[in-house]
């Protein structure tokens, strides 16, 4: 099976640098809908089996989008497994502020996800976040489903997608995270073992603009 998975698109409070959580949900803006839908252009020749969503509104607004540029007229099941890290006291907080107070807790948060105290914030532990997501993958490997669209969140999905490549904790969010309107592909044979195809790739942008050149 092929997991495909894409972070939301862009956000109010992406462009204010804020935390936004599994708690909290900002608007996609309007900018962000042609960069999903060039995204959905790409995927158009992916016969996809199911499509799976956080219910956050960001993220399921991009699914829609999605669907209808691959015109693939699939049910999407909207679940809380694909929800943002729900990181407590930080929701909604800047983090150019939370820097300067905790920097030691967000360079943690940033680099070595084994330093960062969750509880300290109240936050969803590492462990909490990337199972609800690994399990959800794990409950399809009855299904025989050949392409399976994920559409989640950016913390949650890069320290959930590491974990089911075989990152050890420390290095789950070590060498960055996911853009907006990102794709990432894994593949897997047995659902023990997980192998990467894609990563953070937004190529399909390139090729729109070199489309449009052409026109």
């Amino acid at each position: 099976m092929k997991c495909y998975f894409v972070r939301h698109g862009k956000t109010q409070w992406n462009v204010e640098g804020r935390f936004q959580g599994g708690g909290a949900d900002s608007p996609l803006l309007p900018e962000s809908y042609e960069e999903i839908r060039q995204l959905g252009i790409a995927l158009k020749d992916v016969p996809f089996d199911a499509v799976y969503s956080s219910d956050l509104k960001r993220a399921y607004e991009t699914a829609q989008l999605l669907l209808a540029a691959c015109e693939q007229d699939l049910e999407i099941t909207q679940t809380k497994a694909l929800r943002e890290w729900g990181l407590g006291k930080l929701e909604g907080a800047k983090i150019a502020t939370m820097n300067a107070i905790y920097p030691h807790q967000m360079d943690a948060f940033r680099h070595n996800l084994a330093r960062f105290n969750a509880g300290q914030f109240e936050a969803e532990s590492i462990y909490q976040t990337t199972h609800r997501v690994c399990e959800l993958v794990d409950s399809l490997k009855d299904k025989h489903y050949q392409h399976v669209l994920f559409v989640g969140h950016g913390a949650n999905l890069t320290a959930s997608i590491r974990s089911l490549l075989g990152y050890e904790p420390a290095l789950l969010r070590a060498n960055g995270g996911l853009d907006n309107a990102s794709l990432t592909i894994l593949e897997t044979n047995d659902f023990k073992s997980f192998h990467c195809l894609t990563w953070n790739d937004k190529n399909y942008l390139n090729a729109a603009s070199q489309q449009g050149s052409k026109a």
